[in-house]
């Protein structure tokens, strides 16, 4: 409850909370998001606060240690995904912002979408598919047009709060 009334949703436009995001979402899938969101100190701590450019620098040694740490997900495929993410994530950013990148699917504003019922809430968008395939193009790993739309929720892109709950609804005045 306290993730969704003060994170969840909210438009997200630091470079590297929306990195460590992006890697979060990738290591819920086939999890659920209580799972990563109670590993979530344990996953910085082992992956240097999600500094890019230590992770991408990480060779077999950190990469057997990070299998080994009980206190993160230890799954081979997400762990080499989160260490080639980085490498793909300074290549971005190399160019621009990843912030001003990842806010282009939605013109840079943010998409609202307020539904009724939780069984009207997407799964996924022509944006969350546009991001998905341009950061597989990229380079990024564990990054489907579900993942991606799950991102986009969490980090403010999209606002699917549903219509009647306080934490969507639009500031007064606005």
């Amino acid at each position: 409850m306290a993730y969704h009334d003060t994170e969840w949703g909210k438009p997200l436009h630091e470079d590297g909370r929306l990195f460590e995001m992006l890697c979060l979402e990738g290591a819920q899938a086939g999890l659920s998001w209580i799972t990563i969101l109670r590993k979530r100190d344990n996953y910085r701590a082992a992956f240097d606060q999600f500094d890019a450019e230590k992770m991408a620098r990480y060779g077999s040694d950190a990469r057997t240690r990070l299998l080994s740490n009980p206190g993160i997900v230890r799954n081979r495929l997400k762990v080499d995904a989160f260490i080639g993410n980085a490498r793909a994530y300074l290549q971005v950013r190399a160019k621009s912002s990843f912030d001003d990148y990842i806010w282009q699917f939605s013109g840079g504003k943010v998409l609202r979408r307020r539904p009724l019922h939780l069984g009207d809430i997407a799964q996924t968008s022509t944006q969350s598919e546009a991001m998905s395939k341009d950061l597989k193009r990229r380079g990024f790993r564990f990054v489907g047009s579900t993942i991606c739309y799950a991102f986009m929720q969490a980090v403010g892109i999209v606002d699917e709060h549903q219509r009647y709950c306080w934490a969507g609804a639009p500031a007064r005045g606005a």
